[in-house]
This record gives C-alpha cells, sequence and structure tokens, in this order.
C-alpha cells in the first residue's frame, strides 16, 4: 500500500514542444522529486523539449526517495506507452527488472546520474561517479594535507553512483594521513535535513574530526540548517581545523561556499544531463548509434572562482 500511497503523491510536470507527425514521449525519472539537484535536470530537459519541437518531456519520479516506488513508477509508464525513458537508478535490483520489460516492450531506455549496468538500458548520460569521489578527496588533501580523521555523508545505501564515489574518495585518500573515522559513510536516504543532522552527529561523536565530506548535496541543500550546524564551528572552519569539502555546486551551495560555510564543492552537470539525456533518447528512436557512456563533467569550485559560477 505504502508504494502506490507515494506513487499517487508524486506529481507529474509535463512540457511540451510543438507537436508533430513524429513526436515523441520521454520520460525523465529521478530518485527523488524533493531533491533540487534533479529540478535542473528537470529544466534541462524543458528547453531541450522545447528546442527540438517534436518532443514531449514527462518529469516524473517518487515525491522521496523510494527504490520500490520508483521501479512502480517505470512500470507504470511502460504502460503507458512512453517511447523513452531516462532513469536516476535508486537501486540496481528494483531498477534493472522494470529497464529490462521497457527494452523488451520497444522502449528507448537510457540512465542519468546513477548506472545499471549490466540492465538493458542503451546509454547512460552523467557523471564518472569514481572521477567525482576521487576529486573530493584530491581536494581534500590540497586543502589540509597534514590530514587527519573524516566522516562521509551519503545517500540511499543501495545507489550504485554515490558507492562509486565513496570508493572513489577512499582511493584518493589512500595513503595519505587521513583516516576515515566509525560509523563513516552515514546514509541520509537523499533526506536533506537528516544529512544536516548527520553532519552535527559525525562531529558530537568525533569531536576532533578534521574533514566532513558529504558525497551529494544534501545537507548544504537546507542553507539555514546548514549555516546553524557551522556556525558553533566556525573558528575551526576558518582556521581548516574542520575541512568541510562537499558535492554539487547549485546557487544555493555556491552563496555557501562564497560566505564562508564550506570551503570547496565539487559539481556535476544536471542540467546538461537532461539536455543531453534527451538528444540521447531521440537519436535511439531514430535507429541512430550512440555511446555507451555519455560523460557530461565536473566543475571544482573554490573561493577563486565561485564569483564566476554564481554569476
Amino acid at each position: 500500500m505504502k508504494i502506490f500511497a507515494l506513487a499517487a503523491l508524486a506529481s507529474v510536470a509535463i512540457y511540451s514542444g510543438v507537436q508533430a507527425q513524429d513526436s515523441y514521449k520521454f520520460a525523465v525519472v529521478p530518485k527523488a522529486m524533493n531533491n533540487p539537484f534533479f529540478d535542473l535536470t528537470r529544466d534541462g530537459c524543458v528547453a531541450e523539449a522545447a528546442k527540438l519541437g517534436n518532443v514531449e518531456c514527462i518529469y516524473l519520479g517518487p515525491v522521496e526517495h523510494e527504490p520500490a516506488t520508483q521501479a512502480q513508477i517505470i512500470d507504470d509508464l511502460i504502460t503507458q506507452g512512453v517511447d523513452g525513458l531516462a532513469i536516476s537508478v535508486s537501486d540496481i535490483a528494483a531498477a534493472s527488472t522494470v529497464i529490462d520489460k521497457a527494452a523488451a516492450a520497444g522502449i528507448a531506455v537510457i540512465t542519468f546520474d546513477s548506472d545499471a549496468p549490466d540492465s538493458k538500458r542503451t546509454a547512460y548520460v552523467g557523471t564518472n561517479n569514481k572521477d567525482f569521489g576521487k576529486a573530493l578527496g584530491e581536494e581534500l588533501l590540497k586543502l589540509k594535507p597534514e590530514g587527519g580523521t573524516y566522516g562521509l555523508i551519503s545517500g540511499g545505501a543501495a545507489a550504485p553512483n554515490l558507492a562509486e564515489r565513496v570508493d572513489g574518495v577512499r582511493e584518493a585518500l589512500a595513503g595519505s594521513k587521513w583516516t576515515e573515522v566509525s560509523g563513516s559513510p552515514t546514509f541520509s536516504n537523499d533526506d536533506i535535513a537528516l544529512a544536516v543532522q548527520q553532519a552535527s552527529d559525525l562531529k558530537t561523536a568525533n569531536p576532533d574530526i578534521g574533514a566532513i565530506v558529504p558525497v551529494g548535496g544534501w545537507p548544504l541543500f537546507a542553507p539555514d540548517g546548514w549555516k546553524n550546524f557551522v556556525e558553533p564551528l566556525k573558528a575551526d572552519v576558518d582556521s581548516k581545523k574542520l575541512a568541510l569539502v562537499a558535492a554539487d555546486t547549485l546557487p544555493v551551495e555556491l552563496q555557501l561556499l562564497k560566505d564562508g560555510y564550506v570551503h570547496v564543492l565539487v559539481g556535476q552537470r544536471p542540467y546538461e544531463m537532461g539536455e543531453v539525456a534527451i538528444q540521447t533518447l531521440l537519436k535511439i528512436k531514430k535507429g541512430e548509434t550512440v555511446d555507451n557512456i555519455i560523460y557530461t563533467g565536473l566543475d571544482r569550485v573554490t573561493t577563486e572562482n565561485v564569483d564566476s559560477l554564481l554569476k
């Protein structure tokens, strides 16, 4: 009952270009619609659909991070007969079954942001998540080469992209003077308020912790909550006794960096994911060959270049 209740709560946004004879309906399915990161993917999808003119972009997913609900929504979209699906995979096992079902029904299927490489999806569009994690670790090493202890904040425990990021951070810090605290990573299930609380919990459990590294932007998506966490620790943050290196570069995060509430951001390009996802699905439907992996790149942001990204 919970699956259907949540699915019923999920709102649908449909954006259309001018309809043509050879029009297509493509659905972008995020992990959670209450995650502002995916709003940018939606915007990229909307813009590209309007530009192409013969594409309808359907943006639909669970309200909150819930893999079973995501799988049910995908199954419903298959029944509705969409022409293509772009899915940010919450759980490989849950998503792969419906991905394979969609492919068998002749629906073009790609993943974005989070992949299911052993499924029958045609392509993945998004970040190289292992490199993303490595970049977070590398920026921490640059910021504080003397090392210390660090804790990671993740999202869904079964999300493959986040597991790759965690592995990447650990790989970058292997052999350095950094050691990971017990209980890391914490798993917020993409719950923004919980992610802020987990930052506080890491600090409380490890009073001398030297760095907190969210591998997704969740805690910073609540700027007031993040500021409330950082403010009592501001002297340690300003001196880099406590280093804060976080994922994603949404405008609210860039402002936090500019205001001194985080040291470094490593960002993805979610808007481009939406654009490229629609382009890729259209190519597939037209019988064109597409690359199996399409990376959209990363941005590393410090106080030196934050103003240029805020413009």
